[in-house]
């Protein structure tokens, strides 16, 4: 496939150091799937909002990541810019802000992501109208879902399509849905729809079991892999730290630890974008390396770190990937 100017300048000034481990994590990618591999990236921190959408729903139209996991968060984010993108509120100088001026976001319904203030009353509750609906009709008829299905019910309804705010391309959400690709969302109930969900539980009005749980994804991530692994393999490419990357790289220790199959094969490309420095017990922060000894990564598995900010490098390398 020919580059195109973004690619260029990347291999022409992205030489040395984490710049050059950008460019050979993107190649590293790139050769995975030439040779018939599949993907997995996982999404921490707010990459939804801070619009990642713009290139990762490419890349999932171009079959370029086979499955997904991400924080509850995420999930929900990429929707709440969806539909309410007018009404986000930036704030530059937020290293500036006083305690005080804090509250006052809060006061006027604003939840501060760094510098990117998210609408609660436009965002959050422009979603939890509809999708308590079918949280509702879901557990009516005695059937569960997945959170991420759950979405893919809300967005694929249409009733949400008056309220868009970007351009749909530009929706890594509504690209997923279109393509019906796996999401994994580990830790659902930490995010502001799994907070609105315990709520309904908490006041009688929904079952827990209405929304299938962690150890229902690893149970069905463990099935997803063991069909998706022969060949060139899966690969990891994991932007940020924490339950995101965490959660799923462990279905194949897991698999042939503790159910103590044969033949697992170890997850083929590894790549973590990550500000966080090695560390006393900093996972988010370990070496590659240190994943051969828990077992999810071999001797010889392609690994690559970019130890920097993945809100500049994961569209650099997505961008690279899609010949931009």
């Amino acid at each position: 496939m020919s580059k195109g100017p973004i690619s260029g300048f990347i291999e022409n000034h992205f030489l040395h150091f984490n710049a050059a481990a950008l460019v050979d994590a993107a190649k590293g990618y790139e050769k995975h799937m030439l040779e018939g591999g599949t993907m997995m990236i996982t999404l921490a921190g707010a990459m939804s909002t801070g619009e990642l959408g713009k290139s990762l729903a490419e890349m999932i139209r171009q079959d370029k990541v086979q499955i997904i996991s991400c924080t509850g968060a995420n999930l929900e984010e990429d929707i709440m810019n969806l539909v309410a993108h007018s009404h986000y509120k930036r704030v530059p100088n937020y290293r500036d802000l006083s305690p005080e001026e804090e509250r006052g976001l809060l006061d006027n319904h604003y939840n501060r992501v760094t510098d990117t203030c998210i609408p609660e009353e436009e965002a959050f509750r422009r979603i939890q109208e509809h999708i308590e609906k079918i949280w509702k009709v879901a557990e009516a008829k005695g059937e569960r879902y997945f959170p991420h299905e759950y979405m893919y019910q809300l967005l694929n309804s249409g009733s949400l399509e008056q309220h868009y705010e970007i351009d749909p391309k530009d929706s890594w959400m509504l690209a997923a849905a279109e393509k019906n690709i796996p999401i994994v969302v580990p830790g659902w109930e930490d995010s502001t729809m799994g907070n609105i969900f315990a709520s309904y539980v908490v006041k009688k009005e929904l079952k827990a079991e209405t929304v299938k749980s962690g150890i229902e994804y690893m149970v069905w991530l463990t099935d997803w892999y063991r069909n998706n692994s022969s060949g060139k393999g899966v690969g990891f490419f994991q932007i940020g730290g924490g339950i995101a990357g965490d959660f799923p790289i462990c279905v194949v220790p897991m698999m042939y630890q503790d159910l103590e199959w044969e033949g697992v094969p170890f997850w083929s490309y590894f790549c973590q974008i990550s500000d966080s420095t090695t560390s006393y017990g900093s996972y988010s922060g370990a070496v590659p390396n240190e994943k051969i000894t828990w077992g999810k990564l071999d001797v010889d598995t392609p690994k690559f770190i970019v130890e920097s900010d993945a809100t500049i490098v994961a569209p650099l390398i997505f961008a690279y990937l899609l010949g931009w």
